[in-house]
């Protein structure tokens, strides 16, 4: 039995998220069963209402905005906890074709890929700037470097997740998701694809493209904390050795004088150099360290993804087992609550 379950991240979209919910699948092939799963982000609309009138499985509301990477990441816990086999996310102003999510799930129920992204056809969607489409691409080649994947879209919110590949991950900005899960998945080998979709006509502005200054501003951002996150010895590498090759540069400019007996002494261009080696070797230690760290990191995420699996497998030995290494640890992770679940009767 193969279970797929389409989660929308929801907040204010009782305009569109009928729209939207009208085209997804109830049946496909491969597929037993399919559930809709709605994850209400606070809304102060009729989104809910809407979702139980189109006949949606699950709701799980937070009670405030919690923004779009936490409603991501309640709906991939809740997949889970449903039993889901595959899980889609799309987007509830109908920007994605949902009649493409048979083509974005083929890799999964195929075996060749554990995660698939669909890629937008960028160059021609009229409602995207020339400059949001440069940002796009850009931030698709970042993460290219930063993850090992060959994504083509990495903003792109219409992806599906297998079972395995969603236990495995982690959201720790607050702004989007998109950008850190490839980079997570490409650190742990999770194969990832990306699939050609089509989108549809814009109904809304988008919700995190409020002004490009502003989304250049948290892109930057989102980008160069994803690296420190994940590649911090080379990061530190990088910005370390930009003061010692200039102290280098400005020793051996010092020491030529010196060499040629002239009569100054230059006592400031030694202090400085000192000054530049010293902030280069210590950046380069401060890499070491948080390397050192994302070692702790990554032995912290594999206790967690047993923990969750014990959970959603209903191994109670093995998960008190955990806690108990856990305690023993004093490692005492703090467990949010979970948000509400409300599952209608259709």
């Amino acid at each position: 039995m193969t279970k797929l379950v389409i989660q929308i991240p929801c907040y204010n979209e009782a305009k569109t998220l009928g729209i939207a919910l009208a085209e997804l699948p109830r049946q496909l092939p491969g597929i037993d069963s399919i559930e809709w799963l709605v994850i209400d982000d606070g809304s102060r609309d009729e989104t809910i209402a809407v979702a139980r009138a189109c006949g949606v499985d699950r709701i799980v509301r937070h009670p405030d905005n919690q923004g779009l990477a936490k409603a991501f990441m309640t709906g991939i816990e809740a997949s889970l906890e449903a039993g889901a086999d595959i899980i889609v996310n799309t987007d509830a102003d109908n920007q994605y074709c949902a009649a493409d999510i048979p083509k974005l799930i083929a890799p999964i129920l195929a075996g060749k890929a554990e995660i698939t992204i669909g890629a937008r056809p960028i160059t021609q969607t009229q409602h995207f700037s020339p400059i949001k489409k440069l940002l796009q691409k850009f931030g698709s080649w970042v993460v290219r470097l930063a993850s090992n994947t060959n994504v083509a879209d990495a903003p792109s919110g219409f992806r599906a997740l297998s079972r395995n590949a969603a236990m495995q991950l982690n959201v720790f900005n607050e702004y989007t998701y998109t950008l850190e899960t490839i980079i997570q998945a490409g650190q742990k080998n999770i194969a990832i694809a990306s699939v050609p979709i089509r989108t549809n006509r814009d109904l809304r502005p988008s919700r995190l493209v409020k002004s490009i200054p502003a989304y250049v501003q948290r892109s930057i951002f989102t980008i160069l904390r994803i690296f420190l996150t994940y590649r911090p010895l080379r990061v530190f590498s990088l910005l370390g050795s930009i003061p010692f090759i200039c102290g280098v540069g400005l020793g051996t400019r010092w020491l030529y004088f010196l060499w040629m007996g002239t009569e100054r002494t230059r006592i400031p261009s030694l202090i400085l150099t000192t000054i530049l080696l010293v902030v280069g070797v210590q950046l380069w230690i401060l890499g070491l360290v948080a390397e050192l760290l994302s070692v702790n990191r990554k032995l912290l995420e594999d206790i967690q993804l047993r923990l969750r699996r014990a959970e959603l497998q209903g191994d109670r030995p093995l998960q008190e087992n955990i806690q108990a290494r856990l305690r023993r640890s004093e490692f005492n992770p703090d467990r949010l609550n979970k948000p509400e679940i409300d599952s209608p009767e259709i």
